[in-house]
């Protein structure tokens, strides 16, 4: 069958990974579900169902990425730095399924509100989307007038940031500017049952994570409410997270930092979660991003603009090969922070993160080398054989 948007799907004979190893399985579809898993399913006759063989293919869920500039970023090289909304074969060709978008350095030409407003957009063309309410800076912008009332009164609005800390661009702002931002993240997230979390954009400043540190220090606050991300943007910085992450706290990498020679102070996201790993940082700690659709300024030593990049999705699946066909992780342990891991810090897991039953038909179909074969997200197929099949609004293809 060709027609797109059957009720009924079953992938047969996959290898589940979900992403703790199942085996091979069907796995059945309803709507924007999973309705079943196991082996040898069928449905009578009687209901129109789109069979896809899946022989030799791993079924793992879709990625979440819980960094993306949807809106587009940048700007800090003057307006024609400002990078470009993303598109939707972008987010799904990268194997991502549920993205969560931010504003960043530009909270001034850039709104919150217009960040919904691509949210929506996007849910409607067929991933799923939340939001980070704020930018850099503090005060930081909202919807409604604080980050506690967006976050309970906005659906997609789970936490705040990316809030900047240890970076030239911030605000400089006080630590006690960031204790009391992360207690309306967290006092917001309780009252509306979401995760209310800080994303917290971590820079080259040698403060590192000094602040969260004394922000937690009385224990009111816990490590878990802060997601701090950029670990490993350079080797300081990536000494100082493994620390915080021992004690408690998470570490986010950037997969789309990676270095460029040997003499690079950037550490490459796979060969960090390995050197994490061995340090003694629980594997549960540890997640991804992209920076996904964000500007790559390149600064001076005086710390002037002197060159402007766009941060890709695809590094997602690269670094996640890596993990496994070069840092040794299996599979299950690799897919954990691109997937389980974003869900639970997101408050939201089951319904996404994994392959069960009930859960969003979030699925990825990948070959033997890892490569990314066909991408579903919320039961609908998105990708086939590698290559975009459903187009955002306003993308030429």
């Amino acid at each position: 069958m060709e027609n797109s948007k059957p009720f009924f799907k079953l992938l047969k004979n996959v290898h589940v990974f979900a992403p703790e190893d199942k085996g091979i399985q069907d796995i059945l579809i309803a709507g924007e579900k999973i309705a079943a898993m196991g082996k040898d399913l069928f449905l009578p006759a009687v209901y129109q169902c789109q069979v896809i063989e899946g022989n030799g293919l791993i079924a793992v869920p879709g990625f979440m990425d819980a960094h993306v500039h949807i809106i587009g970023g940048g700007g800090e090289g003057g307006f024609q730095t400002r990078t470009p909304e993303i598109q939707l074969s972008k987010i799904t060709t990268a194997g991502v399924t549920t993205v969560f978008g931010l504003l960043g350095t530009d909270g001034i030409t850039r709104h919150v509100e217009s960040l919904l407003a691509k949210a929506r957009g996007l849910e409607n063309e067929g991933i799923s989307t939340y939001i980070y309410s704020g930018s850099y800076e503090m005060p930081t912008p909202t919807i409604t007038g604080s980050v506690r009332r967006d976050i309970v009164l906005i659906d997609k609005v789970i936490g705040t940031g990316e809030i900047a800390m240890s970076d030239h661009r911030s605000s400089q702002s006080p630590v006690s500017a960031y204790r009391e931002i992360t207690a309306e993240a967290r006092v917001g997230g309780m009252l509306s049952g979401k995760a209310g979390v800080v994303n917290m954009h971590i820079g080259d400043g040698t403060d590192g994570l000094k602040y969260l540190r004394e922000i937690t220090a009385n224990g009111e606050l816990p490590k878990t409410q802060v997601i701090p991300t950029h670990v490993n943007r350079n080797k300081h910085l990536f000494a100082d997270a493994i620390n915080w992450a021992k004690s408690g706290g998470l570490m986010d990498f950037t997969s789309s930092i990676a270095p460029k020679d040997d003499d690079d102070p950037v550490v490459k996201t796979s060969k960090g979660i390995r050197q994490a790993l061995d340090a003694g940082v629980p594997l549960r700690q540890i997640s991804v991003s992209s920076d996904g659709n964000g500007s790559m300024p390149i600064f001076d030593d005086s710390g002037n603009n002197i060159g402007v990049g766009v941060a890709n999705e695809d590094s997602l699946l690269k670094e996640f090969r890596d993990l496994v066909q070069e840092e040794g992780l299996s599979l299950s342990d690799a897919l954990t922070v691109f997937t389980s891991n974003v869900a639970q810090n997101t408050k939201l897991y089951p319904k996404k993160g994994c392959l069960a039953e009930g859960s969003d038909a979030d699925i990825l179909l990948l070959d033997d080398k890892l490569q990314l074969n066909a991408t579903f997200a919320r039961g609908q197929q998105m990708v086939k054989d590698g290559k975009a099949i459903v187009f955002g609004t306003f993308e030429e293809h």
